[in-house]
């Protein structure tokens, strides 16, 4: 089976506001494998929400123990983001996994990786996946020169720049805010 490449997830707070969003597609090859794919998702009744890129059953494991960390430590996102890049590091099983998070709730944006990492970005804009690069430089761009834009407006923008540009990234974008 060919390695599943896909996606850009865009997170952007912005004048109180943070929205977190990401396109459909999924390519096996050179293929798209799906074009509607839902790679945003809402935990704790809709206090925290996740995006991930990467191997969707690979997600789904990391979601279901983000969430379960969520519930050990009270809904405090930091920490739960902390304790499962912890496990994601040093589990055997976990380790293996291929994929990326970002998590945001209503005051901050952060991203989980394999790595271990939980990194909070300094301009409040934090991307993953193939297009990321585009959709950050977008972001960028309409933050410092946009500043009459919501979150939210930003995040989709962001997405259709990469979109246009990353052969990975569709225009099927779903976003939220918070």
């Amino acid at each position: 089976m060919e390695k599943i490449k896909s996606t850009t997830v865009l997170a952007v707070k912005h004048n109180g506001q943070i929205a977190i969003g990401a396109d459909g597609q999924a390519t096996m090859g050179n293929t798209v494998a799906k074009s509607n794919v839902k790679k945003i998702r809402k935990l704790l009744d809709g206090k925290i929400v996740t995006g991930f890129a990467g191997s969707t059953a690979d997600a789904f494991t990391l979601l279901e123990r983000l969430e379960a960390k969520l519930t050990t430590y009270s809904g405090n996102m930091k920490r739960a983001a902390v304790e499962l890049a912890k496990d994601w590091r040093t589990d055997r099983y976990l380790r293996k996994l291929e994929a990326m998070m970002i998590v945001a709730d209503k005051d901050e944006i952060l991203v989980v990786s394999g790595t271990g990492d939980v990194l909070e970005p300094d301009d409040d804009i934090a991307s993953i996946g193939s297009g990321s690069m585009y959709a950050r430089a977008a972001a960028m761009g309409m933050k410092r020169h946009a500043s009459d834009m919501t979150a939210e407006e930003m995040v989709r923008e962001g997405l259709n720049i990469a979109a246009d540009i990353c052969i990975y990234t569709n225009h099927n974008l779903i976003v939220e805010s918070l």
